[in-house]
């Protein structure tokens, strides 16, 4: 049991989208280079989240895609589910076959974590992590901005020295 990199790709790609989306449609080139995933790897993954009705494409020139759905109503289950990706701790699918054609003696610590699993991707929102990653963004400009503060005070008093 994994996520893959089909899920982990479509997870990211939808956040930079969220990101970028109130500019309008955003490309998929440009996801691609942000992101460094294969722009053709995308275009698949962006034809299944379009298709799970969590992405609308934009045609013609400035076209691109954008949210079909408010961010706060779309999970990371919702996109891991729009690309096939399967989340599964049993060696059996869920089918209780996992011993010579019997349920095994972990059948039901398996799909317990299966189960939380779910739980917790269908907790955690777009939005939630569009927020995440605003506010790493303003902390990095912060420590930025002080550091450069910090550097223009210095270069002031050694001119001065």
């Amino acid at each position: 049991m994994r996520l893959t990199t089909k899920g982990r790709f479509a997870v990211t790609a939808m956040i930079d989208l969220a990101l970028r989306c109130a500019d309008g449609p955003v490309t998929l080139a440009g996801i691609a280079e942000r992101q460094r995933i294969s722009l053709s790897y995308l275009e698949q993954l962006f034809g299944k989240l379009r298709r799970f009705e969590l992405v609308s494409s934009v045609r013609g020139p400035g076209g691109g895609y954008t949210l079909a759905q408010p961010m706060e109503l779309v999970t990371v289950a919702d996109i891991i589910a729009a690309v096939d990706e399967p989340l599964d701790a049993t060696s059996c699918g869920g089918k209780e076959n996992c011993l010579d054609e019997h349920r095994c003696m972990t059948h039901d610590l398996w799909t317990n974590l299966n189960r939380r699993m779910q739980e917790y991707l269908q907790s955690v929102t777009l939005a939630s992590l569009v927020d995440a990653q605003r506010q790493k963004a303003l902390a990095v400009s912060v420590l930025h901005d002080e550091r450069a503060a910090i550097a223009r005070h210095e270069a002031g008093q050694s001119l001065t020295a």
